[in-house]
């Protein structure tokens, strides 16, 4: 049997696909609140059907008045409250952000259950470096925007990851083929799903197989984080050091260029003092 529930705003990750995917957890805290929060309540009461619990459900999605907050945060204040996305852990590219946040300033407790994301799921299938990553939500539509969050992000040391749609996909490849040449990536797609797929190349590898094969369903789209930069050659390095020496001691020269190019201090100090 479920033990009752604290008051409080349960924040509930559910599958992005397979409905199999839902967690003990999950499902017993979907049966024990008072209402659920989601975005959708279509696809949601399809999951409650599933589970076979019937809950109050109550719309909140990115167009939510602050009196449907304040409705469910009074309600969550004396009863517990679940918020669920459409699919996957909600506040990732989804509404919550500010019930979270003005539950957090009235004293609610906030619990989150860990479960699917999109993000997470695609990282591990892709096979591009994983032990940094940036999650950049959805690129935007826009050519001229999407290229400003390419070149801001393009020299983050990390895979990028991103939300897409398919009939943005070829955009955002032509984009990034252009923006950040030679970076490998990856489409995955479907995640969890019947048609699961994740494919790997470059930009124009990739575009080149959904030019043939349009893309159908939920898209994350993975870049490859960029090379090590060359080293400095003599003559640059020498040029940092003359300009670094106008205002700083030769072993303050020495460190702030040794922190800028990695190139060992104490050869940079023997530098600094020859140019001084």
């Amino acid at each position: 049997m479920d033990q009752p529930l604290e008051p409080g705003l349960y924040i509930v990750a559910t599958p992005i696909g397979n409905l199999g995917d839902i967690s003990l957890r999950a499902a017993g805290v979907l049966r024990a609140v008072a209402a659920v929060a989601c975005e959708d309540t279509r696809v949601t009461g399809k999951l409650m059907q599933h589970l076979g619990v019937k809950q109050k459900l109550v719309r909140y999605d990115d167009h939510a008045s602050d009196a449907t907050r304040d409705y469910l945060l009074g309600m969550a204040a004396e009863q517990p409250v679940a918020l669920v996305s459409d699919a996957g852990t909600p506040l990732i590219s989804d509404p919550g952000y500010r019930l979270v946040r003005t539950a957090r300033e009235r004293g609610i407790a906030v619990t989150s259950l860990p479960g699917p994301s999109a993000a997470v799921v695609a990282l591990t299938l892709a096979g591009l470096p994983s032990d940094r990553f940036l999650f950049a939500g959805f690129l935007p539509a826009k050519d001229k925007a999407r290229r400003a969050v390419l070149e801001e992000l393009g020299g983050v040391q990390a895979t990028l990851v991103f939300y897409e749609t398919a009939p943005r996909l070829a955009d955002s490849l032509a984009a990034i083929g252009e923006m950040l040449p030679g970076r490998e990536v990856a489409v995955a797609r479907e995640l969890t799903k019947k048609f699961e797929e994740c494919r790997t190349g470059s930009p124009e590898e990739i575009a080149a197989h959904y030019a043939a094969h349009p893309p159908r369903g939920e898209i994350v789209l993975l870049v490859g984080p960029p090379g090590e930069a060359p080293a400095p050659d003599e003559a640059d390095t020498d040029a940092l050091l003359r300009a670094a020496l106008a205002t700083l001691k030769p072993s303050q020269a020495a460190a702030e260029v040794a922190r800028t190019t990695g190139l060992d201090r104490k050869a940079l100090y023997a530098r600094a003092m020859e140019l001084k």
